[in-house]
């Protein structure tokens, strides 16, 4: 198991296909949803991956503030690729996008694109829901929000 962080430009020619085709298997063919996969944000966001045995096996996406949001740092195209789920590889993902983005990038809000479904896992990361439900590709979704708390 191998953690990688990386730039657009960092990632070699493989790694951005395994990405690439990881994220289209996850969220085009599986989830049967025709969408704009390539959405122009990679090239300025922080690919956060892992990998076992070769293989993706996770990967999120984070945005840096003013790329998407104006005033949020995101998380984005998150996802564990099937064989690989059920092993806690989501949230230890998601706790060490989390970090990074506060450490690293000093950033007390992050603001995510969730899944309904997914509304209680992002809950128990933090994340609280600051929209109504609303449909994105054809899938629900919510909006919502990680404020860390200041420590005085």
């Amino acid at each position: 198991m191998e953690w990688h962080m990386k730039t657009f430009k960092e990632l070699t020619n493989q790694e951005l296909y395994a990405l690439l085709k990881a994220r289209t298997d996850v969220f085009v063919v599986e989830q049967a949803c025709p969408y704009p996969e390539l959405d122009d944000l990679d090239q300025d966001s922080v690919h956060y991956y892992l990998t076992v045995g070769g293989e993706i096996a996770a990967n999120v996406r984070l945005l840096p503030r003013g790329l998407k949001y104006e005033e949020f740092a995101a998380i984005g195209r998150v996802l564990v690729v099937s064989k690989f789920r059920s092993f806690g590889y989501a949230r230890m993902i998601m706790e060490k996008a989390i970090t990074y983005i506060h450490e690293v990038w000093q950033e007390d809000k992050i603001k995510i694109q969730a899944q309904v479904y997914l509304k209680d896992f992002y809950g128990s990361l933090g994340f609280k829901q600051i929209t109504d439900e609303y449909l994105e590709d054809g899938i629900p979704h919510i909006d919502m929000l990680l404020e860390r708390e200041l420590k005085n």
